[in-house]
């Protein structure tokens, strides 16, 4: 059985108050939601240590939002990989759309961020997706292939078994549109189908998980598809009640 998995992306939200009193809201309202579905919050780096704190004697997760690409050294603002291992985080999300778009990241910065997150002890959620543009075209496939190939496909074995995958339609992310839950699962199915080629059967049990303004209301229909293992939530995220909502989908 494959993980089910809920993340949340808070991006550049919060400040460290708010969001230990949102980790406490999370944690609160837990036991609420089965068991079987695995609970991530990814805050910005500022309270990443206020959170795992908060959340200690939970189940619930805590991944950084990136890692540098260096293990240490003269890079003014970057936070390396080791630092937010230090500090208890799980996950790192890499390769998020907006990394992608705003600041420029190739598959050769995310080869070395990878590299990084794995040499210490951190587990990936490697975004892949397509912009409205590719995906009118109809390259969504092509687009999604490629960020595989080029950067999952240099993975070993062992380091594979330990990666998330989350498919983001770029055009759904913040502007209220989603896929449908059968274009999520079409894309899902050929996301694994990717993994296979490389993996093998290894690839049956790689979550993928789908971030497209995934909401409480949308949330069941979407998780009902088989490859469709959870979502990695960004604005349904910073409300506690609708964060646990959405695990509820399962």
């Amino acid at each position: 059985m494959r993980k089910k998995i809920v993340a949340g992306n808070w991006k550049m939200n919060t400040l460290p108050a708010e969001g230990v009193e949102l980790a406490k809201g999370v944690a609160a309202g837990r036991s609420e939601v089965c068991s079987c579905v695995n609970f991530i919050v990814c805050p910005p780096f500022t309270h990443l240590s206020q959170v795992i704190e908060t959340l200690k004697g939970t189940d619930i997760a805590v991944g950084a939002q990136d890692c540098a690409t260096e293990a240490k050294g003269a890079y003014t603002g970057e936070v390396a990989a080791s630092m937010i291992a230090a500090l208890g985080c799980e996950y790192v999300i890499l390769g998020h759309s907006e990394r992608r778009q705003y600041y420029g990241e190739t598959s050769e910065t995310l080869n070395k961020k990878m590299a990084q997150a794995y040499a210490n002890g951190l587990k990936p959620i490697y975004c892949v997706g397509e912009s409205l543009d590719e995906r009118k075209a109809g390259k969504h496939f092509d687009v999604c292939k490629q960020q595989i190939e080029e950067v999952v496909f240099n993975l070993t074995e062992e380091q594979f078994a330990d990666l998330v995958i989350a498919y983001e339609p770029v055009w759904a992310i913040g502007t209220g549109e989603t896929a449908t839950a059968e274009q999520a699962q079409e894309i899902h199915a050929y996301i694994r189908e990717v993994l296979a080629s490389k993996f093998g059967a290894a690839a049956a049990e790689c979550p993928i998980l789908y971030g497209g303004s995934c909401k409480p209301s949308n949330a069941a229909e979407i998780f009902a598809k088989e490859d469709v293992d959870g979502g990695l939530i960004g604005g349904a995220a910073l409300k506690a009640e609708d964060f646990l909502a959405i695990g509820k989908g399962f």
